[in-house]
């Protein structure tokens, strides 16, 4: 089969299904789409962890044990990083990923619905070697973890 025909095939599918859900009343359209009053341009314009914090709403964050980064300690390639980011913390209400040595410190922030397992995984781009912080908000205060992950090849800015 033509891989272009596949490809629009797809990408077809999955608009009609998104149509049937706003046809039959499942959500409204734009629901599932990041809406631009939930967007923190302030966070993500960060340069170290107490300004993400405050810009998050918070005044300080605590260290943790709570908290588990799973990543690899050595990535070949720092342009896709994987990371899975774990709290037993009750009441998690938001998870962020922080990057010390990135541009913008901030480099994605989840919020975690009530009655949800608490727990995000994403991939992050790292210039270099760097700290990672894992900061979540839990009852209403700030938490944190931090583990250092190398980087072997290029990234940000290599």
């Amino acid at each position: 089969m033509n891989s272009r025909r596949r490809q629009v095939l797809q990408g077809t599918g999955g608009m009609a299904v998104m149509g049937l859900a706003v046809a039959a009343g499942l959500f409204k359209p734009g629901s599932a789409w990041a809406q631009g009053a939930a967007w923190n341009k302030a966070a993500f314009d960060t340069r170290n962890m107490n300004d993400t914090v405050k810009a998050l709403g918070g005044a300080g964050a605590t260290e943790s044990k709570d908290i588990v980064i799973n990543s690899p300690d050595i990535a070949e390639n720092g342009a896709v990083v994987p990371f899975t980011i774990s709290s037993k913390l009750p009441k998690t209400q938001q998870i962020a990923l922080l990057v010390e040595k990135n541009p913008n410190m901030l480099v994605a922030n989840f919020s975690i619905p009530d009655g949800t397992e608490a727990g995000v995984t994403t991939r992050a781009k790292m210039g270099q070697t760097s700290n990672v912080v894992a900061l979540v908000k839990a009852d209403g205060k700030f938490y944190y973890t931090t583990k250092e992950v190398k980087v072997t090849l290029g990234g940000c800015g290599g």
